[in-house]
């Protein structure tokens, strides 16, 4: 039921009032076809959108189903149009960028109901009104009479109580202004029908009610109907559910696709700032990923190693600087005083010289989870050095691991052995004894550093691989030292050279091997302890023994090479400093074959004796207890011609002077640098848990820091438990290198984006104009939507996703644009500086900028969003 009681309206205009309706009292029953006629601005249609809940009156109250509405909000309003009302409009008000299916079921779409029901009820209502087979045309391609029908459609399609007609059949012609009269006569067997038209023939005709109207008020009513308040009964109000996100996309996307080129101009014209941000942040990562690359390399090459004896180097240098500082001239200028330089720098090392224990290190390092997360690799390295020998022994005995090229060349680490200083090796460090060097055990970081040109990694510990640089050379020393280059004829060029010969022809001609010769190269491994054999109670060295050595090597373990690496060009540092590459598993065989050895265990077993001399290592205790049967043992020992005099002078002394006098020999010529430690080391004896040098490796230069820190928070923890023993001293290599580019980076970056950030901004202003143009060409769309129930917060809620597109278009394009940008910036960076992939959009910032994009266009088209919202339905309905 539908009650007015002294409606009335007043239109404030400036300073004049204007009183459409006064006193308007009219009640409707539940189904009538009533038609309200009266001359143009009598106040027709401002009573039926009164009726309709599209305008508010100004006085007196609208009962609907006997509940009045003087408390109704907007959002009761919206719930009664889009359940109650369905209105039909003289000039359609159909959306032309929606189907005919569309149109229809646009209302349905507003109260909530599902896809499936929405499509089912919304084709019921076009073959209701004979049009089931014009679902998918659009309005355009329709008559009047049939945009008339799908007006009724959507009228109907939900089912409403109240069917409000505003001059229906004014833009038809006479037929269909029948066809249409009859459909509506039809509807209202079960409905309240109210139809405002200037037709009296038609409203005469099909109605069952007429109220006229002049000047704003009742002029008659031929079947009035009065409500007996009493007995009218209160209705459950309905609940209305509101637009979807996904409802408004759609109604946007469509009307943008009406103006494709007009959208994709505004997406490219906000794309331009994303691109901007998007190059740079490809720019910022990709050199961010650059320099992560080289710390890693870097530091794969400079670790964090700690000695088992150390020396503070900052310190030692900061403390000679104050000590230099703090010397003056305190002393006349009479005499010649010395400069203690020297003294006062051996002083500082001796006071910054630290043992630091490294068993007590390890075991709390591989006890520790954090170590391993923040490090490529942990190596723990020992005093000792396989001993290779190239395996072939016909022609000479060559000695690979550790090498002895540079001596047999007359060169020494930077004096020669006799002290004399020469104008070749003084002040000259060789590294013969680098070529063999041990691998990091992280494959991973390996493989990204190095690619196998011929071959595999080892996987076994006879097993090594050859690394070449990235021109595919070899030193011709590492050539020499390996044996793949003969040095017999370079070791006499040298002999001519220090002889003072001149004019010496020298081979110049450089040397090549194909991949399969260096892989069918073998070496022979041999134990520390083998060199010693076991005769009267001592171990005599046989490594003079040529004889003995050939059949040592002969009988030696296979080193063989099975692949060659070259360093990647991209990669900056690598973390092999040597030729030859070997598995850490290569170190633990010789650390136990030494140990297990014969030799090993009986020097293990008796710390005080030498096993070399098979004596005490005290020199007091050295010569006690010597016999005669001791000396002629001694004297067997000699060479030939020394035998026989020491035989001849035996003979003609007491034994006891003989004794006496070899007692005093002995003593004169003992070896006090021969001790228990120095065995062991030249034996090659040593404890896995108690390394000599321990090698960290650091992911990159935040994981160093945070290594640093566990170091310090290890040795704060020993001190406080007064272990000062324990307490770990380093020296970092690599320092501060290249620990600042980064943050470099991050700042010319950011300072360029806030740059770019402007265009991105006014890009943004432009689309919230853009979205303003949409709002006033869609005003009328915006009245429709209201009519059939759209609240406030949908239509703002259509705009939104307007912009939402606009912006996800914009970032869309503004991504793509920057993949096809990096593809010739990465190839001209690329021959100018040989670094490939330097610029590359990251995904996260891709997806990060399409966001961005989506939150600056929805910014700046809420201003735009809330003027669409605040827009009169009525005034939206009247607009062409």
């Amino acid at each position: 039921m539908l009650q007015l009681k002294n409606i009335r309206k007043v239109y404030e205009t400036g300073d004049t009032e204007v009183e459409a309706l006064k006193e308007i009292d009219l009640s409707f029953r539940k189904s009538e076809f009533v038609s309200i006629l009266g001359p143009s601005g009598c106040g027709k249609t401002t009573l039926l959108n009164i009726i309709g809940g599209l305008d508010r009156y100004t006085s007196g109250d609208l009962i609907i189903d006997g509940v009045s509405t003087k408390e109704y909000k907007d959002a009761d309003w919206d719930i009664y149009r889009n359940n109650s009302i369905g209105f039909v409009f003289q000039s359609y008000n159909l959306i032309p960028h929606q189907t005919v299916l569309s149109n229809v079921e646009l209302a349905l779409t507003l109260a909530g109901v599902s896809r499936e029901e929405r499509k089912k009820r919304a084709v019921e209502a076009l073959e209701k009104v004979g049009l089931s087979d014009q679902l998918n045309k659009k309005p355009n391609q329709m008559s009047g009479g049939q945009m008339q029908r799908v007006a009724i459609a959507r009228a109907l399609v939900n089912n409403p109580e109240i069917l409000l007609a505003d001059e229906p059949t004014g833009a038809l012609d006479s037929e269909t202004s029948v066809q249409i009269m009859e459909l509506l006569k039809e509807i209202a067997k079960d409905r309240l029908i109210i139809m405002v038209t200037h037709n009296a023939d038609l409203a005469e005709k099909y109605s069952t009610r007429i109220v006229r109207l002049l000047d704003g008020s009742i002029l008659s009513d031929d079947n009035p109907y009065m409500i007996d308040e009493q007995k009218s009964q209160l209705k459950k109000k309905k609940k209305k559910v509101s637009m979807s996100f996904m409802t408004a996309l759609s109604l946007s996307l469509k009307n943008l696709l009406t103006k494709k080129t007009r959208t994709l101009l505004t997406a490219f014209a906000g794309s331009i700032g994303i691109i901007g941000i998007a190059l740079i942040l490809s720019l910022s990562s990709g050199m961010q990923s650059y320099i992560s690359s080289m710390e890693e390399d870097t530091l794969s090459n400079y670790p964090i190693e700690i000695q088992s004896q150390s020396v503070d180097i900052a310190s030692m240098m900061g403390s000679m600087m104050e000590a230099n500082n703090k010397s003056g001239v305190d002393h006349k200028l009479d005499k010649i005083y010395s400069n203690n330089i020297t003294t006062n720098m051996v002083n500082t090392m001796s006071e910054q010289l630290s043992n630091n224990d490294l068993k007590q290190f390890k075991s709390h390092v591989e006890d520790s989870k954090k170590f391993k997360e923040l490090t490529n690799s942990i190596k723990f390295g020992y005093d000792v050095q396989p001993q290779i020998f190239q395996s072939d022994t016909d022609e000479k005995i060559l000695q690979v691991n550790p090498s002895d090229i540079y001596e047999k060349l007359g060169f020494n680490s930077a004096m020669g052995s006799t002290g004399e200083s020469n104008n070749m090796s003084a002040g000259v460090s060789m590294p013969g004894s680098e070529t063999w060097e041990e691998l990091i055990d992280n494959p991973k970081l390996l493989e990204s550093q190095y690619d196998v040109l011929k071959g595999t990694w080892p996987k076994k510990f006879n097993e090594v691989v050859l690394v070449i640089d990235q021109n595919n050379e070899v030193s011709d020393s590492v050539l020499y030292s390996l044996g793949l280059m003969d040095s017999s004829e370079l070791e006499e060029t040298v002999k001519e050279i220090k002889e003072g010969k001149e004019n010496i022809e020298t081979k110049s001609e450089v040397s090549s091997f194909s991949y399969d010769e260096i892989l069918q190269t073998h070496f022979k491994l041999v134990s520390n302890t083998d060199y010693y054999v076991a005769e009267d109670g001592r171990w005599l060295d046989k490594k003079e023994d040529i004889d003995y050595m050939k059949d040592l090597i002969g009988k030696g373990t296979d080193i063989n090479i099975v692949g060659i690496i070259r360093q990647k060009e991209e990669v900056t540092s690598t973390s092999i400093s040597g030729s030859i590459g070997y598995l850490p598993e290569l170190t633990n065989f010789v650390i136990e074959n030494n140990r297990k050895s014969e030799i090993a265990q009986a020097q293990l077993a008796d710390k005080e004796t030498n096993v070399f001399t098979g004596k005490s290592f005290d020199k007091e205790t050295y010569t006690q207890g010597l016999t005669i049967e001791d000396v002629k043992q001694y004297v067997a020992t000699l060479p030939m011609k020394e035998q026989e005099q020491a035989q001849t002078m035996m003979q003609m002394m007491p034994e006891e002077e003989v004794v006496a006098m070899m007692s005093e020999q002995l003593a004169n010529n003992f070896d006090e640098t021969a001790t228990y430690d120095t065995n062991i080391s030249t034996l090659g004896i040593i404890d896995l848990e108690n390394p000599s040098s321990i090698k960290l490796y650091p992911k990159d230069f935040e994981s160093k820091e945070e290594l640093q820190n566990l170091i310090k928070k290890y040795n704060d923890k020993q001190k406080k438990a007064g272990h000062d023993e324990y307490v770990i001293n380093y020296t970092d290599i690599v320092g501060v290198m290249i620990a600042s580019m980064t943050s470099v980076i991050d700042i010319i970056s950011y300072v360029l984006i806030a740059f770019v950030a402007i265009s991105l901004v006014v890009s943004s202003i432009m689309i919230g104009i853009i979205t303003y143009i949409s709002v006033l060409e869609r005003t009328k769309e915006i009245g429709i939507l209201r009519s059939i129930g759209a609240s406030k917060k949908d239509i703002s809620r259509v705009f939104n996703a307007e912009t939402v597109i606009e912006g996800f278009a914009a970032g869309i394009i503004g991504i793509l644009m920057t993949l096809a940008l990096n593809i010739p910036i990465n190839m001209v960076i690329k021959s100018l500086v040989g670094v490939s992939n330097i610029s590359v959009l990251p995904v996260y910032g891709g997806v990060g900028l399409i966001i961005i994009s989506i939150i600056l266009t929805v910014v700046a088209g809420f201003i735009p969003a809330k003027v669409a919202a605040k827009k009169d339905p009525v005034e939206a309905l009247r607009t062409e």
